[in-house]
């Protein structure tokens, strides 16, 4: 068991370790304030045995200290996996020759891990979901109340509310992955600690050429490491908007969980699902300007979706922490801040009141 440090925030990270969550990790390693406790894996963005070899490396090349990593599921609670080998490549990391090491992997299962974790440290650790959501699931059908023992549930996936008229639908591919499990996490019963940070918001958060410019130029192993692999995805994403940029969906969430007083936009409601362009759209079950929907809002557990946030102050936090890691010092440690009506928004440990969100303003 992990000594965990009192006065930092406990993060237990489930992940399909592809491209954009290594930034995640790089970003939450870079943290003074941040303690990893534990990191599953999962399939997705890469097979799942490839997600763990990508944890090892990242630790590896961030010289962090070692975290227990725990195996997860292979595939979605019904079918075959869905791999993104041509967003990610096929090892995960943008198919860049990197030696990744095997990892150390525990004896536990990521399900039965999250359950534990959560039941030893009540209302103290902030889940982080990257990926396809099957470990989540499978964890909730052995403690269906699991939810209630996070501090927080911040998970990148979905896209926020229903889509202003004119406006396309958006869908994504983590709850596209393992639909039955997507419908079972945003289905839990919460109190009201369970965050949407959707692809609405996080194809917003673009980083341009200069980042890739500014990484891949230092002489930091992780930050050229990061440069390296912006420069892959880049390889996918120029095909997106004719440049050589994308889009940090990981680590939008992964600032959002650490920094929430970026955000500046949520709406509150349960979620639906609907199949879309031959995906599925994962959508907090209102209208853009948070009205009911015209054939009525379905009953269910509250999910509160990200609507919008500061471009700038993401940006400054996330670039900065992948440039410098930790070797200068972190923006603003002495302690995070939130917006008003954000759940659990003290550090780790203190649990703040709930109260109404102000919507979408």
């Amino acid at each position: 068991m992990p000594d965990f440090a009192p006065d930092k925030q406990w993060i237990v990270v489930d992940t399909d370790t592809g491209i954009d969550d290594a930034h995640s990790l790089l970003y939450l390693l870079a943290q003074p304030d941040v303690e990893i406790v534990g990191i599953t894996t999962i399939y997705g963005n890469c097979a799942v045995e490839d997600s763990a070899r990508n944890v090892a490396y990242v630790l590896d090349v961030a010289d962090a200290p070692r975290i227990p990593i725990y195996l997860g599921a292979s595939g979605p609670l019904d079918g075959d996996p869905s791999i993104a080998w041509f967003v990610h490549g096929h090892d995960g990391l943008g198919d860049r020759g990197f030696e990744r090491p095997e990892p150390t992997l525990e004896q536990e299962s990521a399900a039965d891990y999250l359950v534990r974790i959560a039941n030893e440290h009540p209302g103290q650790i902030d889940l982080h979901p990257l990926g396809p959501l099957t470990n989540i699931a499978l964890a909730l059908e052995k403690d269906p109340e699991l939810f209630l023992k996070f501090r927080s549930v911040v998970i990148m996936g979905g896209a926020g509310p229903y889509p202003a008229p004119g406006t396309p639908t958006v869908t994504d591919a983590n709850t596209n992955n393992d639909r039955a499990a997507a419908e079972a996490v945003f289905g839990a019963v919460n109190n009201g600690n369970v965050i949407m940070v959707g692809v609405n918001v996080t194809s917003q958060a673009l980083l341009e050429e200069d980042v890739t410019a500014l990484l891949l130029g230092s002489d930091l192993p992780a930050a050229h490491f990061a440069g390296t692999i912006l420069d892959a995805y880049n390889d996918f994403y120029q095909y997106k908007w004719g440049r050589r940029i994308s889009a940090a969906h990981d680590g939008l969430s992964s600032v959002i969980l650490h920094r929430p007083e970026i955000v500046t936009g949520w709406i509150e409601g349960p979620v639906d699902f609907t199949p879309a362009a031959g995906s599925l759209a994962t959508r907090v079950a209102l209208t853009s300007d948070g009205l009911p929907l015209v054939w009525g809002t379905p009953a269910g557990a509250s999910t509160r979706a990200v609507t919008s946030f500061d471009l700038t102050e993401f940006r400054r936090r996330f670039v900065h922490a992948l440039a410098y890691g930790r070797t200068r010092p972190g923006l603003d440690p002495a302690g995070r801040t939130a917006p008003a009506g954000w759940p659990n928004s003290g550090p780790s440990g203190a649990t703040a009141p709930a109260t109404a969100a102000d919507g979408t303003d």
